[in-house]
């Protein structure tokens, strides 16, 4: 009798049947990150690097669009992206995001009760639509319990605290579709990721040459150049955080309803683009607003206080943002050279209440205006590295090209003689070339010493580290050795203020010497 029994339980009790990879993974990649699902199920994700390593590092980006008629809503301004995760490989940390809009069969798998009877079929691949912006908190919400239930080790942690899975901000969610850093900042700023060959390879729209009215079935586009498929159109994809009108250089303060990006299958043509953005209203009538065109993906994320280790050091750095100091001056600063010092005893000296506060209020507003000063110079010094790298390779080429023609002038002037025609052109060519590239290395010189002297080593070598993750993600690692040797140069020059012009093009020419 009891073998009886436990014979009859024992199917319910055995695990899931896995998932046919292509149900959940049509087109894998490099760099893929597979978490579990319940039912046997399982999502990708694609990592996002943001450069910046510490805790308190943040990574300036320019989001929305230049088109007028939306500006009111998608106008372009200044944002702050930062990752979640610390990438122990790179100067970098970086958070999770979905590699394909969420599918029917993911939604199942998570909301319903039980598992089905049999594994999903291929068209449970759709894109599950119809959801509200309640439906999508309460499906991060459940996946994260069952992660952290069933499969804690799989999830990403910081400072030992797992990560959970939730809706993307707009800033992280605009950061990926655009491509990241896996894009020039030029290309980053474009109406559209770059696509090869048209949008159609790229994005399901209205219109019968793409989407036709309906849906589509996960992955059968090419992805944007971080790896997400129908990252634009499909479905319209939800945000977590309520929508806010734009205000020129920020968003405006009140909060309304739920945001929507990317547009949809019925998106024109015309109107796809990275910055859309529309507010949907959280309510129709007295039940949640749900369209059949609103889909969404999630990100896997972690809290930012992770322990009090982590809230100490977050402080501390805190107290040293838009602190005057010894960074780009010779000689160190003394206390009396800080006005941040200064307003902080007048205000502490101050028996009047209204005096003291606003005391307090400008240092405040110093020091915000000081941390802002400070993130200008910090792009500065980067853009000043990546235009010295990029004229010590013009220069490497230019000293490889000459030695090149030198030799063919040589063996002419042997052959023929320096009066033969030919030498002669050779000779030309090969004198304008000389000159050319003793302009260019002048121009290298002075930027080299402006560069030197206008930023301090510390600074310099933080903003190097932040390119070099930068160009790796732009799959420009080739670069790293020019950037490496130019950094090198302004060291030496910043040691023993010497102008080397001959050996810094020595260097060069032995950079890319055959």
């Amino acid at each position: 009798m009891a073998a009886s029994l436990l014979a009859s339980i024992t199917p319910a009790l055995a695990a899931p049947e896995a998932w046919d990879s292509k149900v959940y993974n049509p087109k894998p990649l490099e760099g893929d990150t597979v978490l579990p699902m319940p039912c046997g199920g399982s999502m990708v994700f694609r990592p996002v690097q943001v450069p910046g390593g510490d805790a308190y590092s943040d990574y300036q980006i320019t989001v929305g669009g230049q088109d007028q008629e939306r500006g009111f809503a998608e106008g372009s301004h200044p944002a702050y992206v930062a990752g979640s995760f610390t990438d122990s490989k790179a100067k970098a940390r970086y958070y999770l995001i979905g590699k394909y809009e969420i599918t029917e069969a993911q939604y199942d798998a998570v909301m319903n009760d039980t598992c089905p009877d049999s594994k999903p079929s291929q068209a449970k691949r759709l894109s599950k639509g119809g959801v509200s912006w309640f439906d999508a908190i309460a499906f991060s919400d459940r996946y994260s319990q069952w992660l952290r239930q069933n499969a804690l080790k799989s999830l990403p942690s910081e400072d030992g605290e797992a990560g959970y899975v939730r809706l993307p901000t707009e800033v992280e969610w605009e950061f990926a579709a655009r491509g990241g850093i896996k894009v020039s900042p030029a290309e980053f700023n474009e109406r559209l990721f770059p696509m090869t060959g048209g949008l159609n390879k790229y994005a399901w729209f209205a219109g019968t040459q793409s989407a036709n009215g309906k849906p589509n079935l996960t992955g059968q586009l090419e992805p944007n150049p971080l790896g997400l498929f129908d990252v634009l159109g499909n479905m319209d994809e939800i945000i977590f955080e309520p929508f806010r009108l734009n205000r020129l250089d920020r968003l405006h303060g009140q909060s309304g309803s739920f945001v929507v990006r990317g547009g949809n299958y019925m998106t024109s043509a015309e109107d796809m683009r990275s910055a859309d953005r529309q507010e949907v209203p959280f309510y129709e009538g007295a039940t949640p607003r749900r369209s059949k065109t609103t889909g969404f993906r999630v990100v896997v994320a972690a809290p930012v206080l992770t322990s009090q280790k982590r809230l100490q050091t977050l402080k501390d750095e805190w107290g040293k943002l838009g602190a005057v100091s010894a960074a780009d001056n010779a000689a160190p600063v003394k206390t009396s050279d800080d006005p941040l010092e200064d307003l902080a005893l007048l205000a502490k000296a101050s028996t009047d209440p209204a005096t003291k506060a606003r005391l307090e209020k400008l240092q405040t507003t110093l020091r915000a205006n000081i941390a802002a000063r400070d993130d200008q110079r910090d792009r500065a010094a980067k853009a000043s590295l990546r235009l010295g790298a990029f004229l010590g390779r013009k220069l490497s080429d230019d000293a490889h090209a000459i030695d090149a023609l030198a030799k063919v002038y040589k063996g002419r002037v042997e052959t023929g003689g320096v009066d033969d025609p030919r030498a002669k052109s050779y000779k030309d060519e090969l004198d304008h070339e000389q000159t050319v590239m003793d302009g260019n290395l002048r121009y290298y010189a002075d930027t080299l010493i402006r560069t030197a002297e206008d930023y301090s080593s510390d600074t310099l070598r933080h903003q190097r580290e932040i390119l070099l993750v930068e160009l790796q993600g732009m799959g420009l690692a080739e670069l790293k050795p020019y950037v490496d040797q130019y950094f090198t140069h302004i060291a030496a020059y910043q040691k023993d203020k010497k102008v080397a012009r001959i050996q810094w093009l020595g260097d060069w020419n032995k950079l890319q010497a055959p």
